[in-house]
């Protein structure tokens, strides 16, 4: 008896209840073209705004569901610079960073070219720059082989792990790719957005890379929503929502690789997930409108590069409290530097004292404090 999809005689022949996902898909179809919509009716700088709040939080969460943190402020200025937005006073990537971001941008940005062995193999380079994950070597830029033994998710301490799945052994990559490849490539006439589905499960269960298929296989996802929508610009992160879900999601993963070939649940659960997807998106849109209407409201009397910086910052969601000894450390300058910029913030009513003191003190935007 078959112990994974993979293993089953019909495999990869997937199937699923068309007519039972129709409704949960017009739903999501209708969601995803309001959205799209509204983000067009928006200027041109509020757009570019919302893309870039929408794609560093794609990379971050993306990441952080393998467990690997990136400094988000690295990640926004590197999108930035490649998306040729302002991205003054953001700090410099480090090369990590860099190799995560140049993946989602070619697999969004580039949605409509031909994904080939070629593509996924400059992919899994990026995301290993040093052929290093932790401080294990890897085969980097090539499928996985025999001699790392059999791919398995496992879980749990040594000598009492759990599998909780086996991937197809190395002698049947290049064959297993090989149809998922002319498949993604190819039409048929399945909806894009179940295909993104379909791609993602479809991948990460042939597993190809010694490590680095989560990543992969999301950033497959969003290049198949993004043909889906005929547009490279990102509204919506599938990633932070997956981030959020993260324990829903490894389940469903695990039983339906456990199962037989009819996803049924797992597209299930994807349309659910894209659709509250769709609730994070109006959250960033409200971020971006109040970031506007706070700049709109102080442009009479101009921050120093200093100032913006940390307002910006802080309008981004600036993580943990803000103080004298962060803003030094943050802008490279001195504490009484630090202390007279954010004095002079508190003076015009940008700034206000949180409760407490002395060394303790920290600082929020006016407005901020009390919710």
């Amino acid at each position: 008896m078959a112990g994974y999809i993979h293993e089953l005689r019909n495999w990869p022949k997937f199937r699923w209840d068309q007519h039972g996902l129709a409704r949960q898909l017009a739903i999501v179809r209708h969601r995803q073209g309001r959205l799209i919509g509204r983000m067009q009716e928006l200027g041109f700088p509020l757009r570019e705004e919302a893309v870039l709040q929408t794609l560093t939080e794609d990379v971050v969460k993306s990441s952080e569901i393998e467990g690997e943190i990136l400094d988000k402020e690295q990640v926004r200025s590197s999108i930035a610079r490649r998306l040729g937005i302002d991205a003054a006073a953001l700090p410099s990537a480090d090369r990590n960073v860099e190799g995560v971001v140049e993946m989602m941008l070619d697999a969004t940005q580039k949605y409509q070219e031909e994904l080939t062995k070629e593509r996924l193999f400059g992919w899994h380079a990026c995301l290993f720059p040093t052929r290093r994950s932790g401080m294990r070597k890897i085969i980097v830029g090539a499928w996985r082989d025999e001699k790392s033994g059999p791919m398995q998710v496992v879980s749990g301490p040594s000598g009492r792990e759990r599998v909780h799945y086996e991937a197809p052994p190395s002698r049947r990559l290049d064959a297993e790719m090989q149809v998922f490849l002319d498949w993604f490539n190819g039409e048929d006439d399945t909806d894009l957005v179940l295909r993104a589905a379909l791609a993602h499960l479809w991948f990460v269960t042939i597993h190809p890379f010694e490590d680095g298929n989560g990543r992969i296989a999301r950033a497959i996802a969003d290049m198949s929503l993004a043909r889906s929508e005929a547009s490279p610009q990102r509204f919506y992160s599938m990633s932070a929502q997956i981030r959020i879900e993260r324990n829903a999601y490894y389940d469903i993963l695990e039983s339906t690789q456990k199962g037989d070939l009819d996803i049924t649940p797992w597209m299930e659960w994807f349309l659910g997930c894209l659709d509250r997807a769709f609730d994070g998106a109006e959250k960033t849109l409200g971020s971006v409108f109040a970031k506007a209407d706070f700049w709109k409201k102080h442009s009479v009397a101009p921050l120093n590069e200093r100032q913006r910086d940390i307002v910006n910052r802080l309008l981004d969601g600036f993580e943990g409290k803000l103080t004298s000894s962060k803003w030094a450390a943050i802008e490279k300058c001195s504490p009484d530097t630090a202390l007279r910029d954010i004095s002079d913030l508190v003076a015009r009513r940008i700034l206000i004292k949180d409760a407490g003191g002395g060394r303790s003190t920290s600082y929020s935007l006016v407005g901020e404090a009390d919710s």
